[in-house]
């Protein structure tokens, strides 16, 4: 489930990648088809800035699709820097989403804020908190019988600790076995 939820992260920021990329396309189109201009911009300056805008957005949008596809793959967030760039991602979606709800509309802010979720439970569901408690599973398989716990596992303690050269039965001193106090479970 978690893989599932990741990957459809990525696939919606894809889409909205695509989606913001080519509404910026339009809309340079429109300013530079209509010759409008703005504080004395030039209609040329305003088309390419909206399509560098839509570029570096949708560039950044894919980046953090990368990244979500990354975790899902690997099923654990490497390094600080895709989760701080997922924050940014996050944060971003939260600040456009309350803009866009008076410029576009209701049904923007819904998809705005159904994309934020999406981005938080990934970096909930990839929590590093949860990396010890997973680790720790009975269904990871223990290291390959050298003794020692696997990976991220803490060491067991033996029901009876045991001496070398003394045997369970053996509970007492004797005359050729040194003194020591026995041993305590």
């Amino acid at each position: 489930m978690r893989r599932g939820i990741a990957v459809g992260t990525a696939v919606v920021l894809v889409l909205e990648a695509l989606t913001i990329a080519g509404v910026n396309w339009i809309l340079g189109l429109a300013v530079q088809h209509q010759e409008m201009s703005m504080g004395g911009l030039s209609h040329d300056a305003m088309a390419t800035g909206s399509w560098v805008a839509g570029g570096v957005f949708g560039l950044f949008l894919v980046l953090c699709a990368v990244l979500v596809a990354r975790i899902a793959w690997q099923e654990r967030i490497s390094g600080p820097f895709p989760r701080i760039v997922l924050v940014v991602c996050a944060v971003v979606h939260a600040v456009v989403g309350a803009l866009v709800v008076g410029l576009v509309g209701w049904p923007a802010f819904f998809v705005m804020m159904v994309i934020l979720g999406l981005l938080v439970a990934t970096l909930l569901m990839y929590a590093p908190e949860d990396e010890p408690a997973r680790r720790a599973r009975p269904d990871r398989p223990a290291d390959s019988g050298s003794g020692r716990p696997a990976e991220g596992e803490l060491p067991t303690v033996p029901e009876q600790v045991q001496r070398p050269g003394r045997t369970p039965e053996h509970k007492g001193g004797d005359a050729s076995s040194p003194a020591a106090p026995p041993a305590t479970a």
